[in-house]
């Protein structure tokens, strides 16, 4: 089966022609080894042979500045790359034509069967451009199609040309750019004793000879010793052969292309868009909005995927006897399952409105925007928006990092989102600030306790600036780090491809991130549901016998049993073990337990403390902090939430890294459990620090 494969620059309307090509036959898989993602898809024919079309990412050209771009140029290179294709359908903006045909000349060097769809092209029909693709077939030898994902224009000639193209053999033709001699020698050299039949390949070859399977230990040595004796000198060779090829694009776009004079829409919209001042602004309203709009439109389908897994809950409960795999099912299954597919409206109302501001061709001047400031931690513009969506939730934020090209910029962007406060942190918050300072209020406009939230929120995204720092001077990479991108022109979103990119970032977090999300719930059930022996029904016993002498009604006796076996499970004889650890910080054993089950989220820490200290796990938060107000130590008869425990409380669920939901997808995205373990250690000591401080300050 014939393997196409679409390529062109970002920006060049590339996934949405894939998008509308494959329909709903498409599917995610990854690179060999890596985690980043290549669409791919059978396109079945009547009465031909199928073909296989790929969704590589978006490169600039064979000198690659990003590991995303490197892994495009490995499979081009690579005729044993299982990605490695058999023809390419290069796609092109029509209005970046002269700046995106660069890689294009050096695919027809490599000798690839091509064929060059020039997208968006209902975007310069009837305006002053005018592009002759008859013209830029004959020049470049190969067949030229002008094509639309938005109005489908020329979409059933791109298929044909396509059934064309995959019948198609590699061969020779007259090179765009001609190898110089000095370099040729060179490659003779190297590569003595192989056909040289596209010395272009081998050319390149050389270039990336210390990162490639197909270059043996010896040719990669002989590479060596040409840079040592100034024999090859890779980047003169890059910046001569761009030059070269960049002269020639230009001589023949102006033969088939009329540009417009003057200004257009797009471009008086960028003088406000990407003003110093304005821009920032716009970008912030924007952004609250979009979080605005994660908080409110998610909680209702969150809210309806909750109480439609407690119903389930109840009816297994009410089907089934009482027993290990009654609980099993309904507090350990189908709760990892909430787990997971309560997250899904909030990723899906973030890639929508994502992808929409990506479309109309926003996010590319958000980038340019904020880019030289976050560039000092690390970071870059595309890191603005998985850090403002962290605070809503951290797993669509770490997700949009997809968009970040550079490894060590994104890696970063990924260890320091979740310390920006998240939603599922608001409960915790809502029960400890009433401890720390009593409501009062504040210059007749604010009170005390809604400062120390915003507080509570600046100092989180502080704590993500120092640290992405911290990162920066530690991480080491040998990927060049600079901005490089196009603002292309405001657009109307294709909607297609909005529904597309949602469906397929929402599927892969259920797929990847949530097989770990349910066994981490399911551990997490077993801790919490069984001890050691008896020592459950013991414990039963005894509360109800003491529930009976104290005649409390039948729910707060069932609150008294719960506590009763949550204190002898394994979760809580881990907190009374964890105790000695966690006492300079404030805290007795019935917090640590809280610490150990709030893993599965954060905001289990207020399910647990109610279920320990028997107020109902139904209470709401404000009932709670009532509650546990007047809970005194037995031993000292001392307030155990008092100000200095409950700041000490605030600043660790702040910090500490308490989402398994979080890790789950660090380890998706990053494609191994060593980042998402240093990211844990990380924010558990800082935790643990900063509330080790505070507590002993106010202590």
């Amino acid at each position: 089966m014939p393997t196409l494969a679409l390529i062109g620059n970002p920006n060049s309307g590339k996934s949405s022609l894939f998008n509308l090509l494959a329909g709903t036959n498409q599917k995610v898989g990854n690179y060999p080894g890596v985690t980043v993602d290549v669409k791919s898809a059978v396109l079945p024919g009547a009465d031909v042979e199928p073909i296989t079309l790929l969704d590589m990412p978006g490169v600039y050209s064979m000198y690659p500045a990003s590991a995303e771009e490197r892994l495009v140029v490995e499979a081009l290179l690579d005729p044993d790359h299982v990605h490695h294709p058999d023809g390419i359908i290069y796609t092109v903006s029509a209005e970046h034509l002269e700046t995106q045909l660069l890689l294009f000349t050096q695919l027809l060097d490599l000798g690839f069967p091509l064929l060059l769809a020039v997208n968006m092209i209902d975007e310069v029909e009837g305006s002053s451009y005018a592009i002759r693709t008859e013209q830029l077939s004959k020049q470049f030898g190969v067949p030229v199609i002008g094509v639309s994902s938005r109005t489908r224009e020329n979409i059933e000639a791109l298929r044909t040309a396509m059934r064309d193209l995959a019948r198609q053999e590699v061969g020779t033709r007259k090179p765009f750019y001609r190898v110089p001699r000095e370099y040729m020698q060179a490659v003779e050299r190297v590569f003595a004793g192989e056909e040289v039949s596209i010395p272009y390949r081998h050319f390149v070859l050389m270039h990336h000879a210390d990162r490639l399977g197909c270059v043996s230990d010896a040719q990669r040595a002989e590479v060596e010793a040409l840079k040592a004796g100034e024999d090859f000198q890779p980047l003169r060779a890059q910046v001569d052969e761009t030059l070269e090829r960049s002269e020639r694009i230009k001589l023949i776009v102006s033969e088939t292309l009329r540009a417009p004079g003057g200004r257009n829409f797009t471009s008086l919209l960028d003088r406000v868009v990407t003003h110093w001042l304005v821009g920032p602004l716009i970008f912030i309203m924007i952004m609250v909005l979009v979080f605005q709009a994660i908080f409110a439109w998610a909680s209702y389908p969150m809210d309806a995927i909750e109480s439609a897994f407690g119903w389930l809950g109840g009816q297994v409960h009410a089907a089934l006897p009482d027993g290990w795999l009654t609980s099993l099912i309904a507090d350990g299954l189908l709760a990892g399952l909430s787990g997971v597919l309560v997250f899904v409206p909030q990723i899906a109302i973030l890639f929508f409105l994502v992808t929409i501001l990506e479309e109309i061709g926003y996010m590319a001047r958000a980038v340019y925007l904020f880019d030289r400031l976050l560039r000092r931690f690390g970071m870059n513009g595309r890191s603005m928006i998985a850090l403002i969506s962290g605070g809503a939730c951290a797993i669509p934020a770490i997700m949009s990092t997809r968009t970040i090209e550079n490894w060590k910029e994104r890696l970063i962007t990924i260890l320091v989102t979740p310390f920006i406060s998240c939603s599922a942190r608001i409960p915790v918050f809502t029960v400890l600030v009433a401890f720390v300072v009593p409501y009062e209020r504040v210059w007749g406009v604010f009170n005390s306790q809604g400062l120390v939230f915003t507080g509570l929120y600046v100092l989180g995204a502080v704590a993500a600036l120092v640290s992405a720092w911290v990162f920066k001077q530690i991480l080491q990479s040998r990927d060049a780090s600079f901005l490089m991108l196009e603002l292309p022109k405001f657009r109307w979103p294709d909607w297609t491809n909005v529904w597309v990119q949602v469906r397929s970032k929402s599927g892969a977090f259920v797929r990847e991130a949530g097989k770990i999300i349910v066994l981490i719930s399911l551990v997490l059930w077993f801790l919490a549901s069984f001890g050691p022996g008896k020592s459950m029904e013991v414990a039963e016993q005894q509360a109800r016998q003491d529930a009976t002498e104290q005649a409390l009604s039948a729910d707060a006796a069932e609150d008294l049993v719960a506590a009763a076996k949550l204190e002898v499970s394994f979760a809580g004889r881990l907190g009374k073990v964890i105790e000695p650890a966690i006492e300079p910080l404030g805290y007795d054993w019935k917090i640590g337990i809280a610490l150990i089950t709030s893993f599965a989220a954060r905001e289990v820490f207020v399910g647990s403390m109610a279920t320990i200290y028997s107020v109902g796990t139904d209470a709401d938060e404000f009932r709670i902090s009532e509650h546990l107000a007047n809970v005194r130590d037995p031993e000292t008869g001392d307030r155990v939430f008092n100000a200095a425990t409950s700041m000490s409380l605030l600043l660790f669920y702040l910090f500490a890294m308490q989402c398994m939901s979080t890790l789950a997808v660090v380890r998706k995205e990053t494609g191994t459990w060593k980042w998402p373990l240093v990211q844990f250690v990380f924010m558990t000591a800082l935790a643990y620090l900063a509330s080790l401080a505070a507590y002993q300050w106010m202590t």
